[in-house]
């Protein structure tokens, strides 16, 4: 499988198809899922501090054989470690959690707190080296123009839900000035039934032999969203990566 890449604001190449680990809740399993997926060809994890499995995948990138710069990591903090002088410190222990010098990518997980001090604690992470790129998760109201009015580092990625029934194209006419790249959780819409009975997806999955969830993906990637399904079934990890 040939890993498509997306271009970010800032220069840097994210893999567009990642796994997503919420609600794998002990180190051990994201390990396992996180190994599959490696196996499989992914090469993006995304993962978080109130996910509580950040030193699973640690673990399973140690294990995996490949070098440090051919996976990328996502995670997130959580508000009660936003601020200016909170944020620092935040940052140094999830890197200790996850066993690793830098982050190839850093978000807010949510729009409260002292997002603002958390902001520029994060511009001078990306400063030290110890985060390569850093953005936004869950900010979609006025708060997101608060942080790109003020950012010096524009966000390079901003992760919603989104899918065929929630496109997100409003917000997206709002980044597009910063370059803000979409990431999508709930790729498939929280597994829908209806969206995955929508006949414009069942027609295509049958002429191409595939299953809707993959023919929603394979819109994510032409639409040139990030998406982070997640699995811990290696055989729904292949299905979810073999939409090319």
């Amino acid at each position: 499988m040939q890993q498509p890449y997306i271009i970010l604001n800032n220069g840097r190449q994210i893999p567009q198809i990642g796994l997503g680990v919420f609600q794998i809740p002990q180190d051990e399993e994201a390990k396992k899922a996180c190994l599959s997926a490696f196996s499989l060809g992914y090469r993006h994890i995304d993962t978080a501090h109130h996910y509580d499995n950040e030193r699973g995948v640690g673990q399973a990138v140690r294990e995996s054989g490949l070098k440090r710069s051919q996976i990328w990591i996502t995670s997130k903090l959580w508000p009660n470690e936003y601020g200016l002088e909170a944020t620092g410190p935040a940052i140094d222990r999830m890197l200790e959690r996850l066993n690793t010098e830098y982050l190839d990518l850093l978000l807010l997980h949510q729009q409260v707190g002292d997002y603002m001090g958390a902001w520029q604690a994060m511009e001078k992470a990306v400063a030290a080296g110890k985060v390569k790129s850093i953005g936004l998760s869950n900010f979609e109201s006025e708060r997101l123009e608060e942080i790109l009015a003020a950012a010096s580092i524009p966000p390079a990625v901003l992760q919603v839900e989104c899918h065929p029934y929630y496109q997100q194209e409003k917000l997206k006419a709002r980044i597009r000035s910063a370059g803000t790249k979409i990431a999508c959780w709930y790729p498939i819409g929280h597994g829908d039934p209806k969206l995955l009975r929508e006949p414009v997806f069942t027609a295509l999955a049958n002429k191409y032999q595939k299953t809707t969830v993959q023919i929603i993906l394979r819109w994510h990637l032409q639409e040139g969203h990030i998406v982070i399904p997640k699995s811990v079934s290696a055989q729904h990890q292949k299905e979810n990566i073999d939409i090319f």
